[in-house]
């Protein structure tokens, strides 16, 4: 990657640098944060094929993305819980601006652009508070922070821009949790996750809950389908007890439904789902658990299980036109039940979807 920097650089220099859209930059299909050989943190770019098409040192280690919509930019952010994340130019690595989040905050690893790419909304702690914050950023004044709104809840996590280009659909987790305490969850016994959906003014215009028999299935990492069926996994934070089903999928109006593999299939999830993902024909949803080195996919439509795949410390799932693309944390990648590649790097969590 050296080398091809130098190329790029000596491009810029001469006015030839080609356009800043992702075909700049090999048209990748996802962004991956990543552990190179030499512990480097990094973010990559990755094609459908398993291809790296340029990676990215970090300034330490990454969860999440965002890509915007049209230019070969990302905001990489840090795990939680950080309080920066870094603009990328991904064509040469150009920091265009660092986010810090206010004093009193921190991010969540997630983010999401508008559909035009003027605005980054971020998830954030207000970890005095103990409440769940939406950051608002102005791209075009270099990420300036314009402001922030509720999340609706306590714990958000992923973000994702719903279809209709006019809201954002949150999972609050429902975890409380502050800086000085590490990762250290502060009030399992009355944790209360849930799914919100708000314009991108802040105001909440839909809340879904889980039954109150499973508050502490914390809700994490959504999908979406076009038609706006919202899928989620979570991530069951009981003492005692078989986890319950750990995917859900829901639709405004109507309640979460929850899904899972027969009894045994499910215990080997150890009641942790790492990613979700829906296919790209809209048939398939399926969820990973690196905890488990394993893979269950469902039929979205009926919600029936199809089968599971295992695959070790598997974590990153993202949309192929039929079935799933996945990446793990020993390095593997490829195509769900297909051909898998090896490359020199540790995968972390997830993939990123770019232009969906």
């Amino acid at each position: 990657m050296v080398s091809r920097r130098r190329v790029l650089a000596g491009l810029a220099a001469s006015s030839l640098l080609p356009s800043a859209g992702w075909a700049s930059v090999g048209a990748p299909a996802f962004l991956s944060a990543a552990r190179a050989p030499d512990g480097q943190f990094v973010l990559t770019g990755l094609t459908e094929t398993g291809d790296i098409s340029f990676t990215i040192p970090l300034p330490a280690r990454g969860h999440a993305a965002a890509a915007h919509p049209t230019r070969a930019e990302a905001v990489a952010f840090a795990r939680r819980p950080g309080t920066f994340a870094l603009a990328l130019d991904c064509r040469d690595g150009t920091v265009l601006a660092r986010l810090n989040a206010p004093e009193g905050r921190h991010f969540y690893g997630h983010g999401a652009f508008s559909p035009n790419g003027t605005q980054l909304f971020t998830t954030e702690n207000d970890y005095e508070a103990g409440l769940g914050v939406i950051g608002v950023w102005d791209v075009g004044a270099g990420y300036k922070r314009l402001g922030e709104v509720s999340s609706g809840g306590v714990g958000p996590h992923e973000m994702r821009l719903m279809p209709d280009g006019q809201s954002l659909v949150v999972a609050n987790g429902g975890i409380e949790t502050h800086p000085d305490m590490g990762r250290a969850k502060l009030n399992i016994p009355t944790m209360a996750p849930n799914l919100c959906y708000l314009d991108f003014s802040g105001t909440i215009v839909e809340t879904a809950s889980l039954p109150a028999t499973f508050h502490k299935n914390s809700i994490r990492h959504l999908a979406l389908h076009s038609d706006g069926t919202v899928a989620l996994a979570m991530q069951w934070q009981g003492a005692e007890g078989a986890a319950p089903p750990l995917l859900g999928l829901h639709r405004r109006g109507g309640p979460i439904t929850l899904l899972a593999a027969p009894e045994r299939l499910h215990g080997a999830l150890d009641g942790y789902a790492g990613s979700v993902a829906i296919s790209g024909d809209g048939r398939e949803v399926a969820i990973t658990s690196p905890r488990g080195g394993v893979v269950h996919v469902f039929d979205l439509a009926s919600g029936t299980f199809l089968r599971g795949v295992d695959q070790e410390d598997v974590c990153g799932i993202g949309a192929r036109a039929a079935g799933f693309f996945f990446t793990t944390g020993t390095g593997a990648v490829g195509a769900l039940g297909d051909s898998v590649r090896q490359q020199p790097v540790q995968f972390d969590n997830h993939l990123v979807p770019i232009g969906m």
